[in-house]
């Protein structure tokens, strides 16, 4: 009898522990599957391996389903991504130089193809699990942590590279907190949303980019 009680702790306990795993990961793919538009702010935190201080970004973003967002970075050095659904486009304001090209190869099976793609990239090209906070600051924030790892034939286009590790998304309730990006330079990238809107009637003309005058541009506008 205490034998089957063990036994019967233990199932539980793992059953529980399966149910907590599964309800982490539905945060995201819920996320996903609702959040057609969003809008908010950002700080992000780049950590190398060096020992360097941190860098730090701040800015504001929206994004509109499948492939259309606006990711401008304001400071301290102003930068904007736009994706128009069909290329992508990177502006350097210092420089004025514009860089162009297919919107496709350029999310590959990264963070930007889980937040601003399609939406089937999730579970083709990512393995999901619930992960835990990582240090006393990410205990403190009390979220739900889920970790999204690239499957190693992602993006084959690309030779099958994603560039990235890991990636984990920290939720409040529903609400999408924190993404941590772990590259394969043993760089992490710490972005923290703020004043985020979910599904928001945006202006089309944000995810609209032309070159400023005299920029120099690389890449072909034109191509699809």
């Amino acid at each position: 009898m205490e034998y089957m009680r063990f036994v019967f702790t233990v199932f539980m306990a793992l059953a529980a522990g399966s149910a907590a795993a599964a309800d982490a990961v539905e945060k995201l793919r819920h996320f996903v599957a609702s959040a057609r538009s969003a809008e908010g702010e950002f700080q992000q935190t780049v950590i190398g391996e060096s020992g360097r201080p941190p860098q730090q970004t701040t800015g504001k973003f929206a994004f509109s389903r499948p492939g259309k967002f606006r990711w401008e970075y304001e400071l301290p050095y102003p930068q904007l991504l736009v994706g128009d659904g069909k290329r992508l486009w990177s502006w350097d304001r210092d420089l004025n130089q514009v860089t162009v090209r297919p919107l496709g190869n350029a999310l590959g099976a990264t963070p930007a193809a889980i937040l601003f793609g399609q939406g089937g990239e999730l579970e083709r090209d990512f393995d999901l699990a619930e992960g835990a906070a990582n240090g006393e600051d990410e205990i403190k924030l009390k979220l739900v942590w889920i970790e999204a790892r690239p499957h190693a034939t992602a993006n084959p286009e690309n030779g099958g590279g994603t560039g990235f590790q890991l990636i984990r998304f920290g939720f409040d309730g529903e609400r999408l907190q924190r993404m941590v990006l772990r590259d394969n330079f043993g760089q992490t990238t710490i972005v923290a949303f703020s004043r985020l809107r979910l599904n928001p009637r945006l202006d089309p003309g944000i995810f609209h980019f032309e070159a400023p005058a005299g920029a120099d541009i690389l890449g072909d506008p034109s191509s699809p």
